[in-house]
């Protein structure tokens, strides 16, 4: 699905990722971890098309296809999705609004008619229930007042609304209690199939508790240092980052 070679990416002058090398399979799911600095974020960025980072060596071929080549939102309507650490605030914008456009570009983009309006609300409602969101927030602004773990349920709903082909969320444990967790680690798992997969790129192992990857990378001054299974959280848990 998503096969990465080589990845060097700068912002400004300064390098961050030294060449990363990363193959993901469909139906799976990847844990990239690191400390503060790594470049975890960048490799995020990157992947989502960015322009303040600029790849200067390496290929990232998603489903066949060159994704440098794409737009941010080439890449979204090719099924990237990309849930932030710290989701932004779109006031007078309602999430019904606000799912219904993204809805109709992705449709656009694939040959697809627009979604009916009634088919929309009844798919709106079935998603908003399986994460467990009052109705009311449809006619909210998009993350405006809204508490952490309502921002984190939010992303959870539009994920679950546009069912991506590659989930990517960039440290949003970061800062969330035990409740908020399950409800990001609760979407992934119900969403997890055989077409779709997952990065999902922390600092911390809490959520890989709730969220069981099938395979660990560890991500240090932008290299790739240690690839393998739940041992490498285990090792983590048990001796830091400094081991590798």
């Amino acid at each position: 699905m998503l096969k990465i070679q080589n990845l060097h990416a700068s912002i400004g002058d300064k390098e961050i990722l030294k060449g990363i090398d990363m193959e993901i399979k469909a139906g799976e799911i990847h844990a990239v971890l690191g400390p503060n600095g790594a470049g975890k974020s960048t490799l995020s960025a990157v992947l989502t098309g960015r322009p303040d980072y600029v790849v200067t060596e390496g290929s990232v071929l998603f489903e066949g296809k060159d994704l440098l080549a794409m737009a941010p939102e080439e890449r979204s309507w090719a099924g990237i999705f990309l849930s932030f650490q710290y989701p932004v605030e779109i006031p007078g914008v309602s999430y019904t609004a606000f799912m219904k456009a993204a809805i109709a570009a992705r449709r656009k983009a694939q040959g697809l008619p627009e979604m009916k309006a009634g088919d929309f609300l009844k798919l709106q409602k079935e998603k908003m229930a399986f994460v467990g969101m009052n109705p009311d927030f449809a006619k909210r602004e998009v993350n405006v007042g809204f508490s952490g773990g309502e921002k984190k349920r939010a992303e959870i709903f539009q994920m679950a609304m546009l069912e991506p082909t590659l989930s990517i969320l960039d440290e949003t444990d970061s800062g969330l209690d035990v409740d908020a967790l399950k409800i990001v680690a609760g979407g992934v798992n119900a969403l997890r199939s055989p077409e779709r997969s997952a990065i999902i790129i922390t600092h911390y192992q809490k959520l890989l508790e709730y969220v069981q990857p099938d395979v660990v990378h560890v991500l240090k001054a932008g290299r790739i240092v240690a690839t393998g299974g739940r041992e490498i959280v285990d090792a983590i848990e048990s001796k830091g980052f400094d081991q590798f």
